[in-house]
């Protein structure tokens, strides 16, 4: 049961509407007017506020703003007559949990409701259990933002890596499948070293032809080429002793390898058109996607320009290959997918971060952010659950566990999946509480409540 206040004009559909939800069990008071509404908010202490958009005086949808401005647990589901797509977006963009189109019909209005309370439920929930958890804020600070997440032991191996960087200047090539955050560990390599305070510049290789990528890199002279007025400085020579990113270096020419590989061996570069060499101190680290041995094989890059680059070479797993790091990453990204979107939700309930896990993330890193800000949109309460979820390239692609870990037939709860995926991680850990606990990305006393209350 909870409490509903209805706001419309119209006291025939509030006697309707209250009729049908107090038949549901729930205690129900009513207003004609946004005005009365507020005045009765704080008394009646509602946990939902359903309110038409159109009324004399205040509108619904200025209601809805008053309500999330000072009430932050009170969701508001609107109702108009009048749809249009601006009132939609500026009732959801208010925060308002659904947009309902008039005549709203007695059955979709209680589904919308108990699916609002529901929310409400999991949402309390999972607020507390973090509290009980002792769970840490997220780290909200711009640092924070951009720190490479993960405890695999490759992961780490890449952390030590980036410290042995941080005290001199080599050459580094980054490689692993698309998606998986090359770019991160370049800034990383940079934000590291002595020369942090210089320029970070990222190149993507494959979106710039030969011509405009010499260009930018190298800069050109005045009369360099139809349309070059004047000279500009290239990025080598803008980035000072700071680094150059060149993402996808395996996608380049022969012909600005050449020219790539003058810049290593002799740290001096010409500008396009130009007839004097200029220096850079720049460090440069490139990345690639492709497999650089076959294209060397097959004569598609330098060999003297790959060895040039691999002085010190850095494999970033795939998200498929470190399930384990995805509760960190998962709740990392929600951090920084909060501040950009200005989403409310605040964790991932148990049973999304199961079918998190399950899934393999063909995209790596950058389709499991696209994922979550996506759900964290969707999502209208304080938890993304599984229903906020949309995995693969299609919406109605789900998450298939392999035939040994499949939930048996006729038992398809979430409950039922916990349940399988606990199993599975005691099971790796030999029983081991705290090494389970750590892989599942909970606390050691929630999985006991888990195993308890599963009575596993």
């Amino acid at each position: 049961m909870a409490r509903i206040l209805l706001v419309d004009d119209d006291a025939d559909l509030r006697s309707i509407f209250r009729e049908k939800l107090e038949y549901s069990g729930h205690e129900i008071d009513e207003a004609d007017s946004a005005e009365v509404a507020l005045s009765k908010v704080s008394a009646f202490d509602p946990a939902v506020v359903v309110t038409d958009v159109r009324m004399d005086g205040m509108t619904g949808l200025e209601l809805l703003s008053r309500i999330r401005e000072s009430m932050e647990f009170v969701d508001v589901i609107v109702m108009t007559g009048h749809d249009t797509m601006m009132s939609a977006v500026e009732a959801m963009k208010s925060g308002a949990f659904d947009y309902l189109v008039k005549p709203v019909g007695l059955k979709e209005l209680e589904v919308v409701v108990d699916r609002c309370l529901s929310d409400q439920e999991v949402s309390r929930a999972a607020v507390e259990q973090r509290e009980m958890d002792g769970e840490e804020a997220d780290d909200e600070s711009e640092e924070g933002v951009r720190k490479v997440v993960g405890r695999d032991p490759r992961m780490i191996e890449i952390y030590k890596m980036i410290g042995v960087l941080s005290r001199n200047r080599a050459t580094v090539l980054v490689r692993g499948d698309t998606g998986t955050g090359k770019e991160m560990i370049a800034r990383a390599v940079h934000d590291h070293s002595i020369h942090s305070d210089e320029p970070f510049i990222a190149v993507n290789c494959t979106a710039l032809t030969d011509t405009l990528l010499e260009s930018e890199l190298f800069g050109h002279v005045r009369g360099a080429f139809t349309g070059a007025v004047g000279g500009k400085k290239g990025y080598f020579e803008l980035a000072g002793r700071g680094t150059i990113f060149l993402d996808e270096i395996g996608d380049t020419s022969p012909d600005f390898q050449s020219k790539l590989l003058r810049v290593l061996q002799e740290r001096q570069f010409y500008p396009v058109g130009g007839e004097q060499p200029r220096t850079t101190e720049a460090r440069v680290v490139a990345a690639t996607h492709q497999p650089m041995e076959e294209l060397v094989a097959e004569g598609g890059f330098r060999e003297d320009l790959y060895f040039r680059l691999q002085v010190v070479e850095i494999h970033v797993p795939s998200l498929r290959d470190r399930k384990a790091d995805i509760p960190l990453l998962a709740k990392h990204l929600l951090g920084g997918i909060r501040r950009e979107t200005g989403a409310t939700v605040r964790a991932i309930s148990d049973e999304a971060m199961v079918c998190i896990q399950e899934y393999d993330w063909p995209g790596n890193v950058r389709e499991l952010e696209n994922a979550l800000t996506r759900a964290a949109i969707v999502a209208r309460g304080l938890l993304i659950g599984p229903d906020h979820l949309t995995l693969g390239i299609h919406a109605d692609v789900s998450v298939s566990p392999k035939a040994s870990d499949r939930v048996p037939e006729g038992d398809l709860t979430l409950d039922a999946a916990i349940e399988g995926q606990i199993r599975r991680v005691l099971e790796q850990t030999e029983g081991n509480k705290t090494e389970a606990a750590s892989l599942l990305g909970i606390s050691r006393s929630r999985l006991t409540r888990h195993v308890e209350r599963l009575s596993l």
